[in-house]
């Protein structure tokens, strides 16, 4: 859904009032009468994007991840002729910093979202979420290998998984222990550089 709405600017409107809301208010206390005020939609345009303020909170995440693969798309482009996949792999490592900080708005969502997975209409949004972000990363690894960013030898799929699990990991230690000084940029990327460049590691078979 997040492609087909992209480049409407109500959609981008709808998402940045949203993202401003939750910042300033928390997403439980987020109403959709707080996004109706905010944005001049009526209730109708914004259900023509969204079922409900729920949905609307898993599109901003998946906005962040089209945020990424933006980023990272322009960084592979940069590295085609063979160059060592730092400069792309070092944008993502990054991007899962900064989206999983405690203080973060897609964090924020994230908790929200995952604190209510007892109900079936979110458990779908959270899940929807997973395969995106999944078959995002997923689609990162093949495009840097197909521009020679990447090496041939990494497994695209059990790498994504990696990236998944990073992701997901980081924001529940900013929650659980959120002062306990976890991986720096450079850190997520040597990790990950690592993995994708041991002939011993999982990720490459």
């Amino acid at each position: 859904m997040i492609e087909s709405f992209s480049k409407n600017p109500s959609f981008q409107l709808l998402l940045a009032a949203t993202e401003q809301l939750i910042k300033e208010k928390g997403c439980r206390s987020t109403t959709l009468q707080d996004i109706i005020e905010r944005t001049g939609l009526s209730k109708g345009a914004i259900y023509h994007y969204v079922s409900g303020k729920d949905e609307l909170f898993g599109l901003i995440l998946q906005a962040k991840v089209e945020e990424m693969n933006h980023q990272f798309q322009a960084s592979v482009t940069e590295a085609v002729g063979g160059d060592a996949p730092a400069n792309p792999f070092q944008v993502i490592a990054t991007g899962l910093l900064e989206n999983n900080s405690g203080n973060n708005v897609s964090n924020t969502i994230f908790i929200y979202l995952l604190s209510q997975k007892d109900n079936p209409k979110i458990e779908k949004i959270l899940s929807e979420l997973y395969e995106f972000s999944y078959q995002t990363a997923v689609a990162w690894i093949e495009i840097g290998q197909q521009r020679g960013a990447i090496p041939a030898s990494i497994n695209a799929k059990k790498m994504g998984s990696m990236f998944m699990v990073f992701s997901y990991g980081m924001r529940v230690q900013n929650v659980v222990a959120p002062s306990a000084g976890g991986l720096g940029s450079e850190d997520v990327f040597r990790i990950i550089f690592h993995s994708l460049t041991d002939p011993n590691s999982s990720s490459s078979q």
